[in-house]
């Protein structure tokens, strides 16, 4: 899918071009991880990835995927990548074109709910 929107065209490409941004959303890519699973795997600063969580969720290149209670009784929201794959272009003189493929399976969601319903 080629990204029309200018705004989320220019979001993808400031998160390409910043290494802990990166290695956020591959860290979130295959499943949902919580920010301290994600602080703990890319050793990134708490307050850093903190800030860059919430850009990349103001961005919609990040989404809450879900939110469980922990031990402790706190909420915790678990984040995942939205985008699978990002391929950009540039040719002289035309706009940057960038093409995505989405990290969003609906079957995938639709099995998940299902089965959570059966577990209760």
């Amino acid at each position: 899918m080629i990204i029309i929107n200018e705004r989320l065209r220019n979001a993808i490409l400031i998160a390409l071009a910043d290494k802990e941004t990166m290695s956020i959303l591959d860290c979130a890519m295959i499943k949902s991880k919580s920010m301290t699973e994600i602080v703990r795997e890319t050793k990134i600063p708490q307050t850093s990835t903190f800030r860059k969580i919430k850009w990349l969720l103001d961005e919609g290149l990040l989404m809450v995927d879900s939110i469980v209670i922990t031990r402790e009784g706190k909420k915790s929201s678990l984040f995942k990548s939205v985008l699978r794959s990002i391929d950009v272009r540039y040719d002289f003189g035309n706009l940057v074109e960038v093409d995505v493929i989405h990290n969003i399976d609906p079957t995938e969601k639709i099995a998940v709910k299902l089965f959570s319903l059966n577990s209760s």
